[in-house]
């Protein structure tokens, strides 16, 4: 398996090259190989959409350049079109907050949109994962903002629909 190497705040990683991930998902694969229940696509999407949501508002109030905003925007898309469903490995148990989860979903965005304006994952990537991806968020209100957009979404495509 050919790899890259990445770096946070422990230190360096090797990542397997040919993911959108990088080294928080890393990790907690290593630290949280606890079952096999990974998070539900519905949150996944709906991490998606509100990092989409984020961006394009952040471009709105200045914060964010034109071409990194729609790079993000697009990458976003894809998740929630259903793209790149094996780059979201993480099980459900982890810490409090979803920060693993919601570190993956930016770590996957990042990646994507990097490769979207030419350039490259990993380190040399040119939309980072917290500075772009996650700007203006935390995880304490992301992850349960994203549990309400997929319950919400839930109720409304299939529990409305089953009941008539």
């Amino acid at each position: 398996m050919t790899t890259r190497t990445e770096r946070d705040t422990f230190g360096p990683i090797e990542v397997p090259a040919d993911k959108l991930w990088g080294a928080q998902t890393q990790r907690s694969l290593q630290n949280f190989d606890i079952s096999g229940e990974q998070q539900p696509r519905e949150i996944i999407r709906a991490l998606a959409l509100v990092k989409r949501a984020s961006a394009v508002v952040n471009h709105a109030l200045g914060l964010q350049d034109a071409q990194k905003t729609q790079a993000i925007a697009v990458a976003a898309d894809e998740v929630i079109a259903g793209h790149h469903p094996g780059e979201f490995p993480l099980v459900v148990w982890q810490t409090g907050s979803g920060t693993q989860t919601n570190m993956n979903v930016n770590e996957v965005l990042a990646n994507r949109a990097s490769e979207l304006l030419g350039g490259e994952r990993g380190e040399g990537r040119l939309v980072h994962p917290n500075d772009d991806v996650n700007r203006s968020q935390s995880s304490n209100d992301v992850f349960p903002t994203a549990m309400h957009v997929a319950a919400v979404d839930a109720i409304t495509h299939k529990l409305l629909p089953a009941i008539g």
